[in-house]
């Protein structure tokens, strides 16, 4: 490997890069929806109950995913998981959550869901949840604990995961 070129190993070696996944699972809530149709229509008395809950969560999203990455940015670390973490963020919305970018995709997952009034949608969205669990949340922990260390360690220890 040349001198001064990155190393294509400096990442955590995630299972699917976050943002596909979550595009993956509406992508594939819309085509159940499409041939199985469902709604929430028989839960609800008034569309109202599932439309405003939905704007609020991607509107939630968006903000928190924007704060999130802005840190990231001025913290001059990157942002895609198959990139290497720079410098350990545990600042802003980091107090929080260890993940507020995943908890953003989530919300704006859950909100246009909701919008979209698609039970098939909002039902992907546990496996979802359950590959970034095991299939990039870990990976990440195991590769930031090698790459920060104690620092990173203390910080698993005062900040919850999600929220």
């Amino acid at each position: 490997m040349p001198e001064g070129s990155p190393d294509p190993q400096d990442n955590p070696g995630v299972l699917v890069h976050p943002p596909i996944l979550y595009a993956g699972g509406l992508l594939v809530g819309a085509i159940f929806n499409q041939f199985m149709p469902a709604s929430f229509a028989g839960l609800i008395s008034s569309r109202n109950l599932i439309l405003w809950p939905g704007i609020v969560l991607l509107a939630g999203g968006i903000i928190l995913i924007s704060m999130a990455v802005r840190q990231f940015r001025r913290a001059g670390t990157n942002v895609p998981t198959n990139k290497p973490a720079v410098q350990l963020v545990t600042d802003g919305v980091y107090r929080f959550t260890r993940n507020p970018i995943y908890v953003s995709l989530s919300c704006i997952y859950a909100g246009l869901a909701l919008i979209w009034d698609s039970p098939w949608t909002l039902g992907l969205l546990v496996p979802v949840l359950i590959t970034m669990r095991f299939g990039v949340i870990a990976r990440e922990e195991k590769y930031l604990t090698a790459k920060f260390g104690a620092a990173y360690t203390e910080f698993l220890s005062k900040t919850r995961r999600w929220l």
